[in-house]
């Protein structure tokens, strides 16, 4: 066939509408087939008409990763895992009663690490694109990808999430290595000078504020707002010089940070000003027979209010006053309050009735005092009883509030309050509860779970409402209690007033649910059967 002179374009077009509509231009025979040879020709042409370029730096040798590979069969495994991460969904995006491999890689990921396996070198590139699609695997695919994954994301630009996400930790110096410290603080990116910090307060918890203190002045405000927030961890009375100098900065957001931080320290000056001001709107009423709590929520928000943190313009749909109490009373230290109401213990206190409608506001600041504070005490009287429904008992309704709370507790306690609540109330408003608990659930959580979803089931009711439930269930329950599910795959007899085809629904969500416990306990012992 003869060198076609037709432009690109104007192939595409008569492609696009056909060649009987618009035949191609001259030079070019007519017709579909002789169509696409000249878009044919005219590709390979171009192709070939591309100039030489000088060849790229060879990479570098991959460094070397010294823990212990993966045993074979959690190495096949793994590429299980990883291959069943793009697969598609039964037919309308019925799960059918085949576990859910992607949701099982976080868990794997997690064993993994705390095992201290490497990657397979084979299964990076699967391991990195997993992560680049889901960002709530990366810190720990990037954990368990080592040095070597990082030296290959270097190498796609698809990839180069995993530069940003590592921080930088693989080259830091020593911490007691001052002048590498010192240069790399100076000149190193940003991510580095977080993780730099990190652990060189670690090591000397002095020698970091010396180091932050030294550019302080000349840090960018976002910057400085990182590096303040980075002090939460290992936060301790030694950060309040530093903290108090940061409520005069220019930021606003630094500022803020500053006070919580100095807040969370009910030994801080900033804590004895707040419970000052608190105090003065909170009283005991002694004027009554019985004693209840008397607010006064302050008329201003004075600057050195402000300069504590206090911020003046509330939220849409709030009052000045109640923002301005609330922030206070957060703010104050939980402690003092047992002494401004003779003695009384953190239950006693909450228990008091509050005058002038304040309880909410008041309750809600003290629940956000125990979850800055750590204090499981007052965690304890704010959550009241499991059996007791949130709208009528202590701290405040929100589950969301809830389960900060609950996360202050010890392990243990938190499950047995979650499953006097379940208990009591159904899974319906158990979800957010449920997440704040240990895994594997330990009894008597995992029996009132599944007791839960069985009373659920004979309600006749479809799955469907529960499916969230079930999905942690099928991550978080005790792999051990697979065998005691396996009733529960039967399909019982439907009662007249069930939702049609609701029991084999429920059989098929049990049969899932067991299959995904027992891969879950053959994944455990495939990792286990390389440690010495």
């Amino acid at each position: 066939m003869p060198p076609t002179t037709t432009p690109w374009e104007e192939l595409v077009t008569s492609a696009l509408l056909g060649t009987d509509r618009r035949p191609p231009g001259t030079g070019t025979a007519p017709g579909p087939v002789a169509l696409l040879d000249a878009a044919a020709l005219h590709t390979v042409r171009s192709r070939a008409g591309l100039l030489p370029a000088p060849a790229a730096a060879r990479p570098g040798t991959a460094p070397a990763d010294p823990r212990p590979p993966l045993p074979p069969a959690a190495r096949h495994r793994l590429a299980q895992l990883l291959a069943d991460r793009a697969a598609p969904t039964g037919a309308g995006g019925r799960r059918g009663a085949a576990p859910d491999l992607t949701e099982l890689i976080p868990q794997w990921l997690a064993t993994a690490d705390l095992r201290g396996y490497r990657a397979p070198a084979e299964l990076l590139p699967a391991l990195l694109d997993a992560a680049r699609a889901r960002t709530d695997l990366r810190p720990q695919a990037l954990a368990f990808a080592g040095p070597r994954g990082l030296w290959l994301a270097g190498l796609n630009p698809e990839w180069r999430f995993a530069l940003r996400g590592s921080s930088g930790a693989a080259q830091l110096p020593e911490p007691t290595d001052g002048e590498a410290v010192r240069r790399l603080w100076e000149e190193g990116l940003f991510a580095e000078r977080v993780a730099l910090l990190g652990a060189v307060r670690a090591h000397d918890p002095g020698g970091a504020l010396a180091l932050l203190a030294g550019s302080w002045s000349t840090e960018r405000a976002e910057d400085r707002l990182m590096f303040v927030d980075s002090l939460r961890t290992g936060l301790s009375g030694a950060d309040e010089p530093f903290l108090e100098q940061a409520l005069s900065d220019r930021s606003r957001n630094v500022r803020a940070t500053a006070a919580e931080l100095l807040s969370a320290l009910p030994g801080s000056a900033l804590a004895g000003r707040m419970a000052a001001r608190a105090s003065s709107c909170v009283n005991p009423d002694l004027t009554a027979a019985a004693m209840s709590v008397a607010v006064e929520a302050p008329h201003e928000c004075d600057a050195a209010m402000q300069r504590d943190g206090v911020v003046t313009v509330p939220p849409s749909g709030r009052g000045e006053r109640s923002w301005w109490l609330g922030q206070l009373v957060e703010a104050a230290p939980l402690g003092s309050w047992r002494g401004r109401f003779g003695g009384r213990s953190a239950q006693e206190i909450v228990a008091l009735p509050v005058a002038d409608g304040w309880r909410e506001e008041l309750h809600a600041a003290w629940c956000r005092a125990a979850v800055r504070q750590r204090d499981p005490e007052w965690a304890r009287a704010l959550l009241g009883s499991s059996s007791t429904p949130p709208s009528t008992g202590p701290g405040t309704a929100s589950l969301a509030e809830r389960s900060k709370l609950l996360a202050i507790l010890p392990a243990a306690e938190r499950a047995a309050w979650v499953a006097g609540f379940i208990a009591a109330h159904g899974l319906s408003e158990a979800f957010q509860l449920l997440g704040v608990c240990t895994v594997p659930w330990p009894e008597p959580l995992g029996g009132s779970v599944v007791d839960a979803l069985d009373i659920a089931r004979d309600a006749g009711s479809y799955p469907w409402s529960f499916s969230g439930v079930m999905g942690l269930a099928e991550r978080c329950l005790d792999p051990a209690a697979a065998d005691r599910l396996e009733i529960l795959t039967t399909t019982p007899d439907e009662p007249e007033d069930a939702s049609p085809g609701a029991a084999g629904y429920w059989s098929e969500a049990f049969r899932r649910l067991v299959s995904t416990l027992r891969l879950r306990a053959v994944m455990e012992a495939e990792l286990a059967a390389g440690a010495a």
